[in-house]
């Protein structure tokens, strides 16, 4: 089901409303909510070619609820039938494809009466729920059009960020490692998302050694930019799958995750990690027990999801996008 299905049609005055009542530890802004960057040179150089974004402007500017423009289908769809347009100046979400070990419920699994491989967990539905609210909320102007990619495919260098999600269970050849490693070592970002629990982290820690060697993860402090560039965010949020969700729960159970998961101690916190550059900018990030991915998915599935849960899953979402193109 495409987002013209699957997506709040009043989200602006409603995304309104919710942060200037100052809920989910974000700052209320005035009565015209703003965010202006504006950056007057941004380059961004990988495999010898050089993206430069002259004057670049990213606004996001939310108005109260009265004065707010809604959103509707016929909106959305124009937005997502639109032709992508497939050049490195045009910001494009890529998800990356990986191959995982194991057989059902661990390298794949049914759901929604179909079978999913770990890779295309949400996919494609919360990254044209984001790059829908992406559109609507900055000026951005991304491509409608999200890309799914291996790590060793040759246009990989073209994107500044790249998504990976459920990664439990993943195991990546020699090859996908070394592109990782020159992907990032070039200026590349990389947001890995939706994993749970000790075993799940310990997977990807595993793997970052692999691809890092010399740079160890570290914390990411609520102070950093990341979490403050565009909405200021308390903490990185905890979004539980609208599952689990919807029972009250608001973490996944470690049950269903890779064991060891640690019981409920490790899955009950987030754990907002990153692996940064010698002059102290992100290179990567990783946000563990917690399901961003969901957050945009299921905006449209339920209101107590969508306001405890979807509209921070986007503040998140934004902020990490624009941090990706300005560091």
């Amino acid at each position: 089901m495409g987002v013209t299905n699957r997506i709040q049609i009043d989200f602006l005055p409603r995304f309104a409303e919710y942060f200037i009542e100052g809920a989910f530890g974000l700052t209320p802004p005035a009565w015209v909510w703003g965010w202006r960057m504006q950056v007057d040179r941004v380059r961004f150089t990988m495999s010898q070619r050089r993206i430069q974004f002259t004057s670049f402007l990213i606004a996001a500017a939310f108005i109260s609820a009265a004065g707010c423009a809604r959103a509707d289908s016929e909106a959305l769809r124009i937005f997502q039938d639109e032709p992508g347009i497939k050049y490195p100046g045009r910001f494009t979400f890529v998800r990356i494809e990986y191959d995982s070990e194991g057989g059902y419920q661990e390298a794949f699994y049914d759901y929604d009466d179909r079978t999913w491989m770990r890779w295309e967990t949400d996919y494609p539905e919360a990254d044209q729920n984001f790059l829908y609210r992406l559109n609507e909320l900055t000026v951005l102007n991304p491509n409608p059009k999200s890309e799914a990619m291996r790590l060793t495919d040759p246009r990989l260098s073209d994107h500044p960020l790249i998504y990976m999600c459920d990664v439990g269970w993943m195991d990546l050849s020699k090859d996908e490692i070394k592109a990782l490693r020159e992907y990032l070592n070039l200026g590349g970002f990389l947001w890995v998302d939706d994993f749970w629990g000790d075993a799940e982290w310990d997977t990807l820690a595993s793997t970052m050694e692999d691809v890092l060697p010399d740079v160890a993860w570290k914390p990411i402090d609520a102070e950093h930019p990341i979490l403050n560039i565009v909405f200021q965010l308390a903490e990185c949020p905890q979004i539980p799958a609208r599952d689990f969700a919807e029972v009250g729960f608001s973490y996944d159970p470690p049950d269903i995750h890779r064991k060891p998961a640690g019981g409920d101690r490790g899955v009950n916190t987030v754990n907002f990690r990153g692996w940064f550059h010698e002059d102290g900018t992100l290179m990567a990030i990783a946000t563990h027990n917690t399901d961003i991915g969901d957050g945009w998915e299921r905006e449209a599935e339920g209101e107590l999801f969508f306001e405890k849960y979807s509209t921070r899953a986007y503040a998140l979402g934004i902020n990490v996008v624009v941090y990706a193109l300005t560091h």
